[in-house]
């Protein structure tokens, strides 16, 4: 992801995340700490005819990386453009030399979980109330070597 994608990925972002949709400083912030060789985060999206379908982002903090963000297009949806992005998150995590990776995802998103549980994430915990303004709670899930999970995604789509 580069400063110019941060337009079509905010419209993106409201029309999939309505009540808890990230600020553009938000993006600008993450895309901060994107490039060069302190690097901490990975952004990705993925395109279809000039258009933002899809897009990704992952924080490192030495061993440990989380999952951002990921989101597709509904009309995107099924297609396996989420197993892809979630893939070269992985990628990215086994390029940091992290060793776990965490992610928080809605309770209510059952698709969103068994997409994660197919790449070997596993349930920890929950945070009550994560998603505002909704009150919403995340199911924490965690996954133990990216690398031997990025190995095995042809098995994935």
């Amino acid at each position: 992801m580069r400063w110019w994608d941060i337009d079509p990925v905010l419209r993106l972002e409201r029309e999939l995340f309505p009540e808890d949709a990230w600020s553009r400083g938000m993006f600008w912030s993450e895309l901060a700490h994107a490039r060069g060789p302190g690097a901490t985060r990975r952004y990705l999206v993925a395109e279809r005819d000039g258009q933002v379908v899809g897009y990704a982002g992952l924080v490192t903090s030495g061993e440990q990386a989380d999952v951002q963000t990921i989101a597709v297009a509904r009309d995107h949806w099924g297609t396996g453009l989420g197993a892809r992005l979630l893939t070269e998150l992985l990628r990215a995590a086994t390029a940091f030399e992290c060793t776990e990776v965490l992610l928080e995802c809605r309770v209510d998103n059952t698709r969103a979980q068994r997409l994660y549980e197919r790449f070997g994430f596993e349930p920890i915990g929950f945070r009550r109330g994560y998603y505002q303004p909704g009150n919403v709670d995340a199911l924490v899930m965690r996954l133990t070597d990216p690398a031997n999970s990025v190995q095995g995604t042809e098995t994935h789509g």
